[in-house]
């Protein structure tokens, strides 16, 4: 299997076990009492589900696993794709179906399509904010629980960079590596010691000092932590024509991240894209 088929399978696997979880959440073992006190097996018909927001949508592969695990007679029939930009009152997708199975799907879908379309949305607005610079925008491992792995593909529909998924796909020395260790040289060679010369190693500075002792270390990748656009410029001016990746992290937002972009960083990190976007206004409306 390849890797990029791996990581398909993987990203597959936990959208189904995280909408099983959702589900159980909502519906537990005695499933939605009201709908099927009201409603009869044979009681079919459609919904159309419309956002009340301009957003990036994300999320439709889990709202259709939402419906599949509901009742595998029900259609989810998606009328836009993830990453794509809708106005306000627009119609994304419609279902079909019993109507005691369009109501239990409700509220779990709307609520992934909700949680996912807002991070795509957010990293939109970062993403537009650096046009015309070389930089790239990256997500951070500050994301919900249970629900990394769909929020960075949420991260990556509004047009961001994954960064690292987890602690086991790449190496990123930080600031308590460096303490525990001894310093930035000792941290990186331990590492070397380990996975070999070959492996890429990125290493957290917060000061000058410690940005040169990265380079001198062999870093390939170095992310400046609650730097300055000024302090980061420097770096950038330091490290020319070494072909290291700079990346700044740490106190940006939408009212600065230009200044970080012009000063040269190749990759901006920034953790609001998980771990503060709003949600997206979703309605499911059934018609009878």
């Amino acid at each position: 299997m390849t890797r990029g088929a791996h990581e398909r399978e993987t990203i597959g696997q936990a959208l189904r076990h995280i909408v099983t979880l959702a589900l159980e959440e909502d519906l537990d073992l005695a499933g939605d009492i009201t709908s099927r006190a009201i409603f009869g097996p044979g009681d079919t018909g459609a919904a159309r589900v419309v956002t009340r927001e301009t957003c990036v949508i994300s999320g439709m592969a889990a709202a259709d696993e939402v419906c599949l695990q509901v009742d595998p007679d029900l259609t989810w029939l998606p009328l836009v794709e993830d990453g794509q930009r809708v106005p306000a009152a627009a119609e994304v997708a419609r279902l079909e179906g019993r109507f005691v199975s369009i109501l239990a799907a409700e509220r779990t879908l709307l609520n992934f399509l909700s949680r996912l379309s807002g991070v795509a949305t957010l990293t939109a607005g970062f993403v537009e904010a650096v046009v015309g610079t070389p930089a790239r925008v990256a997500a951070t491992r500050k994301t919900s629980p249970g629900l990394r792995l769909l929020e960075k593909q949420a991260v990556v529909d509004g047009g961001g960079e994954l960064h690292r998924i987890g602690l086991y796909d790449a190496v990123l020395i930080k600031d308590n590596h460096v303490t525990a260790a001894g310093g930035v040289g000792a941290a990186v060679a331990a590492v070397r010691k380990a996975l070999g010369d070959e492996v890429e190693i990125e290493v957290e500075v917060e000061t000058a000092a410690e940005f040169e002792e990265a380079l001198a270390a062999g870093a390939g990748r170095v992310l400046l932590d609650n730097m300055t656009p000024e302090a980061v410029r420097g770096c950038v001016e330091l490290a020319a024509g070494r072909g290291v990746v700079i990346e700044a992290s740490g106190g940006i937002s939408l009212g600065n991240l230009r200044a970080y972009a012009e000063a040269g960083a190749d990759v901006i990190s920034v953790g609001a894209l998980t771990r503060s976007a709003p949600g997206i206004d979703f309605s499911l409306e059934v018609e009878k």
